[in-house]
C-alpha cells in the first residue's frame, strides 16, 4: 500500500542512518558554576533527546508506521541520538543562590542562531531563582526535529544532572520561531516542562504542526501552564495567540494566560513582562476537575464518531475513501486515536 498523504510526514526532519547508530564524540564537560557562562559544553543523554522518542511523540500514528516500514524497506535506521554534544555549546545563567526546593529552570529556543542571555534577564531570573540554558546554533534556519527540539531536552537534562532543580518548576520557552517550537515541546514532553513562555509565537494544536501525543502526555499537558506574551503591535502573532488559546481550550488545556506588552513589536520580552510572566508560571493551581472531565468525554466521544465513520467506510467497500477519512483523523487526533487507528490502517491496506 503507499501511503502518499500523510502530512505529517512533511515534518519529519530527524535523518536516517545505515548504521544501527552513530558513536558520538567523546565530550570533556565543564565544572557547574553561577552567573553567565558561555560556551557551556555538556556531557550527558537523555533517553529524552533519543531519536526514536523524539519521532515517538512528534509524529502521529500513521506517519510513525509508514517511517518504520520505510525504513525496513530500506535497511536504514534512526541515529541514537541526533546530536553530538561534543559539538554544541550552550549559554547558561545559574543565580548565585538556590532556593530552598532548588531552582526554577528555563530551556529557551531562540529564533537566532548565537546562544545569549537577552539583555535586562539576569536580575529577573535572580528574583525567581531560576536557571537558564539556550543553545547555540538552534535559530529557525535549523531543523526542528532533528536540533532545535533535542537540544532543548538536552540543554534541561544536563542542567538537571548539574544543579539542584525544583522540578515542578521546569519549563520551556521561546521567542518567535522558538516560541512555536516550545509550544510543541511542551505538548509532546509534559513530563519534563511543567509550563512554557510563548514569547511573539504560537499555533493551534492537533493539526499537521502539532499533532497531539497518546492520552497519558495529553493528560499531563492538560495541566500545564502556558503564558503567551506578545506585543499589542506584532498584529500577526497577538491574533496567532487567540487561535492558539481556543484551540488549548478546545483540548481541555485551561491554564492560558496572556501578558500584553502595550505598544510592542515583534521583541524579546522586556525584563517587567518576563518578570509577570514567571510569576504566572509559578502560580499554578489544578484545574476544574468536573470541567476537565467533561472536556475529555466531548473529545472521546467525538473521535469515536469519527472512528466509526472510517469503519463503516471500510465495511461498505470504500478503502479509498477510509484511507482518506483515516489520514484526517490521524493528524487531528494523533496520538489519542491509537491504537485504533494504526488496526484500522491495517485492515484498510489488506483490502487495496
Amino acid at each position: 500500500m503507499r501511503r502518499r498523504c500523510l502530512p505529517a510526514l512533511a515534518a519529519l526532519v530527524i535523518s536516517l542512518r545505515a548504521a544501527a547508530a552513530e558513536t558520538l564524540g567523546a565530550v570533556e564537560t565543564q565544572t557547574a558554576g553561577t552567573g553567565l557562562q558561555r560556551e557551556v559544553v555538556f556531557g550527558e543523554y537523555s533517553p529524552l533527546s533519543r531519536s526514536a522518542e523524539v519521532a515517538q511523540r512528534m509524529l502521529s500514528p500513521l506517519a510513525k508506521q509508514e517511517i518504520a516500514r520505510v525504513s525496513a524497506n530500506s535497511h536504514l535506521t534512526l541515529r541514537e541520538q541526533s546530536i553530538d554534544l561534543a559539538h554544541e555549546r550552550f549559554a547558561v545563567y545559574v543565580p548565585a543562590t538556590a532556593p530552598p526546593q532548588g531552582y526554577a529552570l528555563l530551556s529557551f529556543i531562540p529564533p537566532w542562531q548565537g546562544a545569549t542571555l537577552p539583555s535586562g534577564w539576569a536580575r529577573v531570573l535572580d528574583k525567581h531563582g531560576m536557571i537558564f540554558v539556550s543553545a547555540s546554533n538552534s535559530g529557525n534556519s535549523e531543523k526542528t526535529l532533528d536540533r532545535r527540539i533535542p537540544l532543548a531536552l538536552l540543554g534541561a537534562y544536563n542542567i538537571m544532572q548539574r544543579y539542584p532543580v525544583d522540578k515542578d518548576r521546569v519549563y520551556v520557552g521561546g521567542l518567535s520561531g522558538g516560541s512555536r517550537v516550545a509550544m510543541r515541546v511542551a505538548l509532546s514532553f509534559p513530563d519534563l516542562f511543567h509550563g512554557a513562555l510563548l514569547n511573539a509565537g504560537s499555533d493551534p494544536i492537533g493539526n499537521g504542526q502539532a499533532i497531539l501525543p497518546q492520552a497519558d502526555l495529553l493528560q499531563l499537558f492538560q495541566s500545564t501552564r502556558l503564558v503567551y506574551v506578545t506585543g499589542t503591535a506584532d498584529t500577526w502573532n497577538f491574533e496567532n495567540d487567540v487561535g492558539s488559546r481556543q484551540s488549548m481550550n478546545d483540548w481541555c488545556v485551561f491554564q492560558t494566560f496572556t501578558e500584553s506588552m502595550q505598544r510592542a513589536g515583534h521583541e524579546i520580552a522586556p525584563p517587567a513582562a518576563l518578570d509577570h510572566a514567571l510569576s504566572t508560571l509559578d502560580a499554578r493551581a489544578a484545574p476544574d476537575a468536573e470541567k476537565l472531565a467533561e472536556c475529555r468525554q466531548r473529545i472521546a466521544k467525538q473521535m469515536s464518531a469519527k472512528l466509526r465513520d472510517v469503519n463503516d467506510l471500510l465495511e461498505r467497500g470504500k478503502s479509498h475513501d477510509a484511507w482518506q477519512q483515516l489520514v484526517k483523523l490521524d493528524v487531528r487526533y494523533g496520538g489519542l486515536a491509537a491504537p485504533q487507528s494504526i488496526e484500522i490502517g491495517g485492515r484498510i491496506g489488506e483490502r487495496r
